[in-house]
Order: C-alpha cells, then sequence, then structure tokens
C-alpha cells in the first residue's frame, strides 16, 4: 500500500495531513499578507517614474522568499523554533524572542484558522480532487480578506490565478460542470460590475472597486452561477450589518469605505461547504403551502 492508497483508506490521516498542510501554509500566507501589497506599491513607483522618464533608486531583494522574516520592531531574524505554526506564539507569549515587543495575534489566527478549515475540508470532501481544490480555494481566500481588511486591494496576483483554477477543476466536473462554471465567471463579475455603475450613475461615486468583480468571477469559476445568489445574499447581509455596526458602535464615518471582499470570500467559504443543502432548504420553503 503506497501513502496514497494509505490516505484514502484512513480518513483520519488524509484529514491529520490537511490539518498540518493548512497550519504550515497559513504560516505562509501571513507572509503573503504583508508582502505581497507592498511588492505591488513598489511595482507601482516603478511604473510612475518610467512614466516621467525618472529612475528610482534599486532597492534590495524583496519577494515572498527573500528577505529572511524577522521581528519588525528589531530585525531579530525569527528562527525555526520561532516559526511553528500557533505552537511557537503560544511558547513565546505573543512577544519576540529578542526584544520583548508584541507580536499580532492575527498571525496564530491565520495559521489556525487555516488549519481547521483544511482539516474541515478533507472530512467534508473526502479524499479526492474536490478536497485538493477546496484547500487551494481556501488559502486563496484567507490571503485576500486579510489583504482588503488591511488596504482595501484584492490582488490580481490571486484573483485571477484563482479564477482561472476554477475553471480548470471544472474542466473535469471536480465542484460542478464547465458551462455552469464559464457561466459563474461571467454573470459574478457582470453582476457587481453592473451595480457599480448603477452606483456610479446615480451618486456619482464608486461604490466598490474592480477587485471584487473578479472575486466574484473566481466564486462563480469554482461553484458555478447557481451559487452566485446565495453568495451576493450572503455577502450582503454580513457586510450591512458589520457596516452598520462599525457606523452605531465604533462610530466609522459613514464616507469610509468598507472592504466588500472578506464578505464576499465569508459567502463564498459557505457556499463551498453548505451551498446546496441552503439552496435545497431555501426552494423547499418557497415550495411549500
Amino acid at each position: 500500500m503506497n501513502f496514497l492508497e494509505l490516505l484514502q483508506a484512513i480518513p483520519s490521516a488524509f484529514i491529520g495531513l490537511c490539518l498540518f498542510l493548512g497550519l504550515m501554509v497559513g504560516s505562509f500566507l501571513n507572509v503573503v499578507i504583508y508582502r505581497l501589497p507592498k511588492m505591488m506599491e513598489f511595482t507601482w513607483r516603478q511604473q510612475c517614474a518610467d512614466l516621467r522618464g525618472e529612475e528610482i533608486a534599486l532597492q534590495a531583494t524583496y519577494n515572498l522568499i527573500i528577505p529572511r522574516s524577522a521581528c519588525p520592531h528589531c530585525n531579530h531574524p525569527i528562527g525555526v523554533f520561532e516559526n511553528i505554526p500557533v505552537l511557537s506564539y503560544l511558547l513565546l507569549r505573543g512577544k519576540c524572542k529578542n526584544c520583548g515587543a508584541a507580536i499580532s495575534p492575527r498571525y496564530p489566527i491565520i495559521e489556525a484558522t487555516s488549519g481547521i478549515l483544511c482539516a474541515y475540508a478533507a472530512w467534508h470532501f473526502g479524499f479526492g480532487w474536490a478536497a485538493v481544490g477546496a484547500l487551494l480555494f481556501i488559502w486563496a481566500l484567507l490571503a485576500l480578506t486579510a489583504i482588503d481588511f488591511d488596504t482595501q486591494l484584492l490582488p490580481d496576483d490571486i484573483t485571477l490565478p484563482l479564477l482561472w483554477l476554477g475553471l480548470l477543476f471544472n474542466l473535469f466536473g471536480v465542484l460542478t460542470n464547465l458551462h455552469n462554471a464559464v457561466l459563474g465567471a461571467m454573470l459574478g463579475y457582470l453582476a457587481l460590475w453592473g451595480v457599480f455603475w448603477l452606483f456610479k450613475l446615480a451618486t456619482g461615486k464608486e461604490g466598490m472597486g474592480y477587485g471584487d468583480f473578479k472575486l466574484l468571477a473566481a466564486l462563480g469559476a469554482w461553484m458555478g452561477w447557481q451559487m452566485l445568489p446565495l453568495i451576493i445574499m450572503l455577502s450582503s447581509i454580513v457586510g450591512a450589518v458589520v457596516g452598520i455596526t462599525l457606523i452605531v458602535a465604533a462610530k466609522h464615518g459613514r464616507s469610509v469605505p468598507i472592504p466588500f471582499g472578506p464578505y464576499l470570500a465569508g459567502g463564498g467559504l459557505i457556499a463551498l461547504f453548505w451551498g446546496k443543502t441552503l439552496t435545497q432548504g431555501y426552494l423547499q420553503l418557497l415550495a411549500a403551502p
């Protein structure tokens, strides 16, 4: 019995492996969340300088791999035993080993969330390509959620590969058929694009960014056009509740924009796991006398 046959034969082993992968990738997602917006900002500055015919000072290599992770307060390089997902944060009591500065609790939260969701995906879908797709889907949405909260950006470097991966997986009918996936991508983009222009024509303001269009298109590519109404409804309800709460309780100005990407991502995750059940329940409720 080879390793893959073992995972297929013992569901608990597959769930444990996905939990481990989720924790490890969650640690890397923290790097993506922190560094990708900075990389994008440098690229934009370089492009603006090129348009002005100016030269921009070269900076040291900075990408998702280089330089090595370090404490932002004292620049202490993070060692292997200081970078164990969740566990290192607990052992260090949320402080840098070198300078004692507080470490943001978001790091272990992202790691733990990734691990738990990946383990649940393994249990929910079982051994197979659907679980593999779910892991990629979860990791992309976690990164997009945190980046949008921080910067109100949904990077094309994540949304577009997510869209194409959804079409690729559904080329083989993993979550839905290719016809539904293509329609989902098209209608997902056009739905928010239409809302954007209606709002702009009515108010003269832009109500959302183009990244939201691409994200909903990606969600449609993964789950098909039938899930789009559910995703939009869930994300709108949660977004409205959170927005009203921020305005009332946190004195968040009405003119201050609230990122919509995290709510789309949340709606997408709910649809991934329970979309068919919720849709069937809703249709049965409507059909009831």
